[in-house]
């Protein structure tokens, strides 16, 4: 049981890094950092399927969104010259992150932390 809350805290705190990232880089605008970001989404999704517990299987189409539309930014990303990104680009990798936005803050609410 111990282990079982561990891996929630473990996973609750790593949505709140998560946030803080999206929050830095709505505010400064600054691509680098994905990094900090990829870390984090990796490590959310190495947790949550490691875990069969039902919480985390609760969460797993929002977790599911916030995967695939990091993939998709990565995948923007790399497609840019340079590493500039151009207004198609921008345009793109913002919906994105508007949808990770959107699956945390319901992660959030169904943890009740919100």
């Amino acid at each position: 049981m111990e282990e079982k809350n561990a891996q929630i805290a473990k996973f609750v705190d790593l949505l709140a890094q998560l946030g803080k990232e999206l929050a830095d880089l709505f505010k400064t605008g600054n691509i680098e950092a994905f990094t900090d970001m990829n870390a984090t989404v990796k490590e959310m999704y190495r947790i949550q399927h490691g875990n069969g517990d039902d919480v985390f299987q609760t969460i797993d189409p929002d977790c599911d969104v916030i995967y695939r539309n990091f993939d998709m930014i990565v995948a923007v990303l790399r497609t840019t010259e340079n590493g500039e990104v151009d207004k198609g680009a921008q345009t793109a990798v913002n919906k994105f992150l508007r949808n990770i936005n959107e699956a945390l803050g319901n992660i959030v609410t169904l943890f009740g932390l919100a």
